[in-house]
């Protein structure tokens, strides 16, 4: 059976690094964008399971990227799980709105978005 397979879309290389290393080794394969712009470029069709995605980035923010994920049809229910420094209800509820199915507040431990990635993500 082929992996699942994860994009992760946050301007920190280091952040997209660390994220990456905890869903490799917990067997998922791992897509990355350094914001919304670089992320919807990848995003030709191909079957992605699940977007990990912060908020705050330079080009496209995350709330305008998860907008226009959900617009093309081949995306329009892959969940979506914000990781971001961001924990006010006002912007939850933007993201809510545009699609945002979980909510992460960094500094975050990788066990902890392992299991949201697992609750979102079906076997």
């Amino acid at each position: 059976m082929a992996n699942k397979v994860i994009m992760v879309v946050d301007d920190s290389a280091s952040l997209r690094q660390v994220v990456s290393i905890a869903l490799k080794g917990a067997g998922y394969d791992v897509l990355e964008g350094c914001d919304g712009k670089d992320a919807l470029s990848k995003l030709t069709g191909q079957k992605i399971n699940l977007v990990i995605s912060d908020v705050n980035m330079p080009n496209m923010d995350g709330i305008s990227f998860v907008q226009e994920l959900k617009k093309k049809p081949e995306y329009k229910f892959t969940p979506v799980i914000m990781l971001t420094t961001e924990s006010g209800d006002d912007m939850k509820s933007k993201g809510q709105a545009a699609g945002v199915k979980a909510w992460v507040v960094k500094p975050f431990k990788p066990d902890q978005m392992i299991s949201a990635v697992s609750k979102l993500i079906q076997p």
